[in-house]
């Protein structure tokens, strides 16, 4: 039989050992991924337009994306952003999503190239969880190749502003995301037939 006074502390221990385990597992992570950087001076009038996706991690939203995927981003009157996403679905329709991106930080040290988007309702636009992470992390060739990540490093995009993409440069944004530490080992390439 376990004394009174140990049943008691039971429930104390229990919850120091995963506030311990909670701490380790987030100085790990930051340890092993250091603060994404992001692109320098991006002109989110210049990256306005149409985006094909050349290659991404695989994502619950994505699931039944078999191809064609692009993204159309326009600037609104209110330096808000209008997201529109499509792809082809696996009965060969095409899957819709529209969305609304903002910068991620209000006033003069606003970052361009950090932005929350979200796809949910408006009437649900209070809510932080429905507005995730959308960083421009490096664009090349005068804003045709973007890579586009989050900072855990569990959701990335290689997008291009055609459909035939240089397979060299976008190996190249895949390289440079592995060495910022995405998984690009599970990146699917994105058919744009």
């Amino acid at each position: 039989m376990v004394p009174r006074s140990t049943r008691q502390r039971w429930p104390l221990l229990i919850a120091a050992a995963v506030a311990i385990a909670a701490l380790s597992a987030c100085a790990s992570n930051t340890a092993r991924n250091p603060p994404l950087t992001t692109q320098s001076d991006v002109d989110l009038e210049r990256y306005a337009g149409v985006w094909y996706e050349q290659a991404r991690l695989p994502n619950r939203f994505q699931k039944s994306c078999v191809g064609e995927v692009q993204a159309t981003y326009t600037v609104l009157p209110d330096s808000r952003i209008r997201v529109i996403n499509q792809c082809r679905s696996g009965d060969g329709g095409t899957k819709l999503a529209e969305g609304l991106g903002r910068l991620a930080q209000d006033g003069s040290d606003a970052d361009p190239a950090r932005l929350k988007v979200r796809f949910a309702p408006s009437w649900l636009s209070w809510l932080p969880a429905v507005w995730g992470d959308y960083w421009i992390i490096r664009l090349e060739g005068d804003y045709q190749y973007s890579l586009v990540g989050t900072p855990d490093r569990k959701y990335l995009w290689v997008l291009s502003r055609d459909k035939a993409a240089d397979a060299t440069r976008v190996d190249a944004l895949l390289d440079h995301a592995k060495t910022l530490g995405f998984p690009v080992g599970q990146v699917v390439r994105t058919s744009q037939n």
